[in-house]
């Protein structure tokens, strides 16, 4: 199994910037996709931006331009999401996405979720 663990959701001004990370944990060899989605209240949950193994990236939108996601470490086991020029409709529960995670014993081709972070976009 693995667990994905999101940090750096916090209260910004608009304008300002955030940087969100999340790492997983367990007996990971490798993680083919990653990435976040975001629920604000009352609304479904939406992709954000996406990263493949590989490098291929994937935005929503209304991100493009503002929003840059990255795979972290050599391990492709960690991915961080930068947001800039942030806005109050960027307000929501922000949360961590794998699929394809390889272990010893298994390849498990299903979606893994964090619990979430909350970005809170307000002057």
């Amino acid at each position: 199994q693995v667990q994905l663990v999101e940090s750096g959701g916090g209260l910004v001004q608009p304008g300002g910037s955030l940087r969100l990370s999340c790492v997983a944990s367990g007996n990971i060899l490798s993680i083919n996709d990653m990435g976040w989605y975001r629920q604000a209240p009352g609304k479904d949950r939406d992709l954000v931006a996406a990263i493949s193994s590989g490098g291929s990236t994937n935005y929503a939108d209304s991100v493009k331009g503002r929003f840059t996601i990255s795979r972290d470490n050599g391990k492709n086991t960690a991915v961080s999401l930068q947001m800039d020029s942030l806005a109050p409709e960027d307000t929501a529960v922000y949360y961590c996405w794998a699929r394809g995670v390889a272990t010893p014993k298994a390849y498990y081709n299903v979606n893994a979720w964090g619990k979430g972070t909350l970005v809170t976009v307000s002057s």
